[in-house]
């Protein structure tokens, strides 16, 4: 499967605590596409609840047909993890220029670098 970073995929998330997002859910590809031998990707994932938004190391993507996303969603930067390559499904669009450089930004701040 041929992955860009910030691309939009359906991502089948394990089971986990109840603060990680889990289940079926886009997610944002933030991996390098220099990296296709990994075994897993790093991911951001989405969601339409409005009140995560008010958490650090998030930011708002509208719903659109560049992005494939049919609601206004939060990325959850904070939440960024690697994920087996097989949890990738379809995918839904990718973000527009803007938005993966505000992406960049909070996990650069996220990660103090």
């Amino acid at each position: 499967m041929n992955l860009r970073r910030g691309d939009i995929h359906w991502i089948e998330f394990p089971a986990s605590s109840a603060r990680e997002q889990a289940g079926r859910r886009p997610a944002i590809i933030v991996q390098s596409d220099t990296t296709p031998s990994l075994p897993t990707v790093f991911v951001v994932p989405l969601t339409s609840n409005p009140r995560a938004s008010r958490f650090p190391g998030t930011f708002e993507v509208e719903a659109s047909a560049s992005s494939g996303l049919h609601v206004r969603s939060v990325a959850l930067a904070f939440q960024l993890r690697a994920i087996d390559r097989t949890r990738i499904g379809e995918r839904l669009g990718a973000l527009d220029p803007r938005d993966l450089a505000t992406l960049e930004v909070h996990l650069r701040s996220l990660l103090s670098l």
